[in-house]
């Protein structure tokens, strides 16, 4: 069966959608700890991140590169910091979090409530932002 993030590269399910390639997509994260958190995930169904192969493994972190460098712009945090997890659904991605402290990237942490306008808001400002 396929995964959540299968049914948002298939247009399936509807995303925030911030940048995408023919390899990857990016998109907010709907339970997000702070705006702008976004989720980077390869087209390609892979369960666990580190058993994409080492061209997929770089290329995503070469593709999340200028969405951190936007999502750092429209935040004005002092990082966007990366986690990697996998637990909450089966297919590979990357998390890229603006944080301003250790704190903001504690997952047990309330998450954040947007509305649709606010979540496209958000896409809208860090796309504007991707050089």
């Amino acid at each position: 069966m396929a995964s959540i993030f299968t049914k948002i590269v298939n247009g399936e399910i509807p995303c925030y959608k911030i940048a995408e390639n023919e390899k990857f997509l990016a998109f907010l994260d709907i339970n997000p700890l702070q705006a702008g958190h976004t989720l980077v995930i390869p087209k390609q169904e892979v369960d666990v991140f580190f058993d994409l192969s080492d061209d997929v493994l770089s290329e995503i972190m070469v593709f999340s590169k200028p969405i951190a460098q936007a999502i750092k712009n429209y935040t004005n945090c002092n990082r966007v910091g990366v986690s990697v997890i996998g637990l909450e659904v089966p297919h590979a991605h990357v998390h890229l979090i603006p944080i301003n402290g250790m704190n903001d990237m504690n997952f047990a942490n309330s998450k954040r409530c947007f509305s649709a306008e606010q979540f496209e808001t958000i896409a809208e400002e860090i796309r504007k932002r991707i050089d």
